[in-house]
C-alpha cells in the first residue's frame, strides 16, 4: 500500500448543516454529487460527507457511541495570524472552539475546534514545516 490518503469521509447527522459549514462557512469548494453525499476538493485529496447511520452500515459497524473518536484532522497554515483567522472563521461558521489558539509545547502555535458533528480539527502553525501562504 502506498502511503497516501485519497479521501477523508466524515459521518454527519445533518447533511444540509454539514454542507453549509464546509462550503459556506469554511469556503471548501464543493463538487457535483448526489444528495445523499457531498464531496469537496482539497489540496491533493477530497473530503466526503456521508450520513452517519449510512456510513456505519456501509462499513458494517455500529452507529452507536459518542465522545472522543480517537483522531483529529489537522490543517497546517503559514503563520500564527493565519491560525487565529481560520479559528475565527470556523467559530463564525458554527464550530465549537475546544482549545483557543495558543503557543504549543512543541514550539508551534495551534488551536482546536469541533465541527457541527463533533469532528475535531487542529489548526496549526509549525515553524519546522514549510507551508505556503493560503490560496
Amino acid at each position: 500500500m502506498k502511503a497516501r490518503i485519497s479521501m477523508i469521509t466524515l459521518a454527519v447527522h445533518d447533511m444540509d448543516r454539514a454542507v453549509r459549514f464546509y462550503e459556506q462557512g469554511l469556503g471548501f469548494p464543493k463538487m457535483e454529487s448526489p444528495p445523499e453525499v457531498a464531496f469537496f476538493t482539497l489540496n491533493g485529496s477530497w473530503l466526503g460527507l456521508f450520513g452517519h447511520a449510512a456510513l456505519a452500515e456501509d462499513a458494517r459497524v455500529s452507529a452507536e457511541g459518542s465522545g472522543f473518536n480517537g483522531f483529529a484532522l489537522a490543517h497546517n497554515v503559514a503563520s500564527e495570524a493565519e491560525v487565529r483567522q481560520v479559528m475565527a472563521q470556523a467559530e463564525q461558521a458554527g464550530a465549537t472552539v475546544t482549545k483557543p489558539a495558543q503557543e504549543t509545547f512543541w514550539g508551534g502555535y495551534a488551536g482546536y475546534f469541533k465541527d457541527p458533528d463533533g469532528h475535531l480539527w487542529e489548526i496549526a502553525y509549525n515553524p519546522f514545516f514549510h507551508v505556503g501562504p493560503a490560496d
